[in-house]
């Protein structure tokens, strides 16, 4: 199972460009300006806790989502709006229109990939499906849509332990991609039987325990929030292990006003939203690696400024187009994702 190679993803890394960084004025007006079009076009913004503040922020002004994959895909799919525009990387636009194909769902870029999508090519995947017919294939929310079409189910990093053991209940052996690092983490915490791509999150496999450890001997009163994309080692030091809506409940709940955080640092904006008298630090990457210009960054979701997200509205650039043929086979496993965890909510909630 040949992978994207790392020299590849290096390129893609630096490729994207940064942000031109804008005068508080023309902020100002690129948010009256984007705010206007959305309800002009009977639209609605939904952002990634990745995406930069501003971003985020100006999704819930305009009565848009910010969240994980997995809401954002559950929002877009419920809202009114004709017109969805997703702040992300394009898997999450993807998986916003095979859910809702008879909306419009822009982007503002399309050049936002994700270093997982790449590193799990559909022609590859889908024979390394083949040599294992007897496994039930799991896919990380973060693959292409033909990845998609050709898995029995998709999960998040917010379902994705409980989604295993359900089907570990069943004794239903896992073909599991792209994450390694998060496969390993799900197949520790269940037991389950999972053969593992081997694909990883550029921002997150820079996470390097060591570093970890003498941050923390350094602050020695903080809690440790971990990403479960993150390498072995870095998980094992954390005190919360999650995804983005499961770390920020962490911050929220944990009794630390001092916390080492282990992921892109796009969650700071709604950590200290919801927890102002709390301190956040960036956990240590790497280094000054060929790769690593904000290592602690995605340079995919950075990608998501307030010029694109306008131009693409006035433009209608950067729509999302996604094979007919796939929507009916990438549903399917996308559906089984939503029902799964509306049961599992509503049956949390009849136990609360």
């Amino acid at each position: 199972m040949s992978q994207i190679s790392e020299r590849l993803l290096v390129q893609a890394h630096l490729a994207a460009k940064q942000p031109r960084v804008l005068s508080a004025q023309e902020e100002a007006d690129y948010r009256a300006a984007i705010a206007a079009e959305l309800k002009a076009q009977n639209a609605v913004l939904v952002a990634h806790y990745y995406c930069d503040p501003v971003i985020q922020a100006l999704a819930e002004e305009t009565g848009g989502c910010v969240s994980d994959s997995l809401e954002m895909a559950r929002f877009g799919n419920q809202h009114s709006a004709q017109t969805v525009v997703v702040a992300g990387v394009r898997f999450m636009g993807e998986t916003a229109k095979i859910l809702n194909p008879e909306k419009r769902v822009l982007m503002p870029t399309l050049e936002a990939t994700c270093s997982l999508d790449l590193g799990c090519p559909v022609e590859e995947f889908s024979a390394f499906c083949d040599k294992h017919p007897e496994r039930t294939v799991v896919v990380y929310a973060n693959t292409s849509a033909a990845v998609k079409a050709r898995a029995d189910w998709v999960v998040t990093s917010s379902c994705a332990v409980e989604i295993v053991e359900h089907l570990m209940d069943n004794g239903e052996p896992i073909l599991w991609a792209p994450d390694q690092h998060l496969g390993r983490y799900i197949q520790r915490e269940t037991g389950a039987d999972m053969l593992l791509w081997d694909g990883a999150c550029i921002v997150h496999e820079e996470f390097k325990a060591k570093q970890l450890e003498d941050l923390k001997a350094v602050y020695p009163d903080a809690a440790i929030l971990v990403h479960p994309e993150s390498p072995e080692a870095v998980v094992e030091l954390a005190d919360a292990v999650g995804s983005t809506s499961q770390l920020i409940k962490a911050a929220q709940t944990l009794p630390n006003k001092r916390f080492i955080v282990a992921t892109d640092r796009g969650i700071f904006y709604k950590m200290q939203q919801l927890c102002p008298d709390k301190e956040f630090i960036e956990a240590p990457t790497a280094g000054n690696g060929a790769a690593c210009r904000s290592c602690a960054h995605c340079p995919w979701m950075a990608m998501n400024t307030l010029e694109r997200t306008l131009a693409c509205l006035k433009e209608g650039s950067g729509e999302i187009f996604v094979d007919p043929a796939l929507i009916p086979k990438a549903i399917k496993p996308l559906k089984r994702m939503l029902d799964f965890t509306q049961a599992a909510k509503l049956k949390l909630a009849g136990n609360a």
